[in-house]
């Protein structure tokens, strides 16, 4: 008889964490490529077939159920994760824990679905509220094989299941776009995307619960996942309520752009913490004994984190409308100064996701669910203070909280324990600031007197530019600093030494 609880050995992962980071960090990145063109297809191609206002009914469900999400998981694959030593007993229990879960969120939005159509005045809403639902039943019984996979860093498994899911939702909600099925489509689309993780986790992943019984360990792995839940409610309801607002206040039409600007911006930006998360998170739960190699660890995760995202943050603020015309055409002009103000936040929601990663390795839950609370608080007042300016309002009071508050506060809080201090996180971040302010001032004098007429009236040339420019001008900015030019010779020297990924020489110089 196979030993049950072999699937939840990782000893055999300790000598050999570097070579399954270096090649989980090709494998995810790959994946993520891949979901991110998925994604970005279905935004922009949706976009030419249905109307804001249909975006809108389905982002309204969205913002309700997304405090769910947390809920239905409980923080429990992340204690699955975390913890060295589990039995399967332990995650059977957590199983039909996060099972139950789902049925229960399940049965309560179908139940509470008229409410939710007279809260925004929207009687649509009442049937896709309850076929949404179902989507919570197949998601909780995923959390528990989702979570084995990446605990034994089976990264291929994952990007299998992920991509695959992400790709046939995508072919599925285009087609019924294209026969007249309107936000029937999109709903078909939230469907889909479970039910396909949920198959292809149970398919790669060969656990299998057995019945529920009183088991000992579970109230520790309770009391770590609320803790851990705690922080994803808080940190959904900070990403919610500015939509619920948005929706309530304003109309579906306006949350469709709304929604729309923020999702184009957001997801691609924060689709590089993904893979990273399943990266990191494993080996960095793994070095939390070797506070050094901690430390440097963490400070090359940060570091090549703000290097990616900031820059780019940082063009595609200038050059919105840019984007907006080419991407989505005249019907959605209205969304370039929302996409302005959604790249200013992208310039600092990945590192904060990243200083984020801090916690859980060191099992500071608590300390995590502090500095969540801290960090809702401020989105919150920032998305009351810009209500009354409309939903661009709404965004600039975010991104200008983001810059000025968040990020200090949430580096503040993360030093406060550990190896890695204030000064680490600044360090390693200050040439990615520099190099952001470079890249925005060129493109603004790019549109402004340098690149010709002709080209300006011309989105797919004028962005094509001001992409090939901005990256130009980021290169050389990093390489005029010392620390950020270290980190780009290091990686260079990877790639060189031996032909691969620049995602997979990062995974290896973080895990090493």
């Amino acid at each position: 008889m196979r030993d049950r609880n072999g699937d939840l050995n990782t000893a055999h992962l300790i000598g050999d964490i570097g070579r399954r980071a270096t090649r989980g960090g090709t494998v995810m990145m790959g994946a993520q490529v891949v979901k991110l063109v998925a994604q970005f297809g279905s935004v922009i191609v949706l976009a030419r077939v249905l109307a804001p206002a249909e975006f809108g009914l389905i982002a309204m469900v969205g913002a309700m159920t997304a405090l769910f999400e947390i809920v239905k998981e409980l923080g429990l694959s992340a204690a699955t994760m975390q913890k060295t030593d589990i039995t399967h007993e332990q995650v059977s229990a957590l199983f039909w824990i996060n099972t139950g879960a789902g049925c229960l969120i399940a049965a309560c939005l179908a139940l509470g679905a008229p409410a939710i159509a007279r809260f925004y005045g929207q009687p649509d809403l009442e049937p896709v509220t309850r076929w949404l639902a179902l989507g919570f039943v197949m998601s909780g019984a995923t959390v528990q094989h989702w979570a084995l996979l990446r605990r034994q860093m089976r990264f291929s498994a994952i990007a299998i299941a992920e991509t695959g899911s992400e790709l046939l939702a995508f072919v599925v909600a285009v087609v019924l776009a294209f026969q007249g099925w309107g936000h029937w489509a999109l709903v078909a689309q939230r469907l889909a995307a479970p039910f396909l993780v949920m198959a292809g986790c149970w398919a790669l992943c060969r656990w299998r619960p057995s019945l529920p019984r009183r088991t000992s360990g579970i109230p520790e792995l309770l009391g770590f996942g609320l803790s851990v839940s705690g922080c994803g409610i808080l940190s959904t309801l900070a990403r919610s309520i500015d939509q619920i607002l948005v929706g309530r206040l304003f109309g579906a039409a306006t949350l469709g752009l709304y929604e729309r600007a923020a999702r184009l911006v957001l997801v691609p930006i924060n689709s590089i913490n993904a893979p990273l998360y399943s990266v990191a998170m494993p080996a960095l739960s793994r070095l939390v004994d070797e506070p050094q190699r901690f430390r440097r660890a963490f400070g090359v995760l940060i570091e090549r984190v703000a290097m990616v995202t900031m820059p780019a943050a940082a063009g595609a603020a200038v050059a919105s409308d840019w984007v907006t015309n080419l991407l989505f055409g005249p019907k959605w002009e209205a969304m370039s100064p929302l996409i302005t103000c959604f790249a200013l936040v992208a310039a600092v929601q990945p590192t904060l996701m990243t200083a984020g990663l801090i916690y859980l390795p060191q099992g500071r839950s608590r300390d995590l669910l502090r500095s969540t609370a801290i960090d809702v608080a401020l989105a919150v007042a920032s998305f009351i203070a810009g209500v009354p300016f409309g939903a661009v309002g709404v965004a600039g009071a975010y991104a200008a909280v983001g810059l000025v508050l968040r990020l200090p506060v949430c580096f503040y809080l993360a030093a406060g324990q550990g190896p890695v201090t204030q000064g680490d996180l600044y360090r390693r971040i200050l040439p990615s600031v520099w190099a952001s302010l470079a890249v925005a001032g060129v493109v603004w004098l790019l549109r402004n007197g340098v690149m010709p007429e002709s080209l300006l009236a011309a989105p797919l040339v004028a962005l094509a530019v001001a992409a090939a420019v901005g990256m130009l001008t980021a290169g050389l900015a990093f390489l005029l600093m010392r620390p950020s030019r270290e980190a780009m010779t290091s990686v260079l020297r990877s790639l060189v030494s031996r032909p691969q990924p620049a995602p997979t020489a990062f995974a290896k110089e973080v895990a090493e």
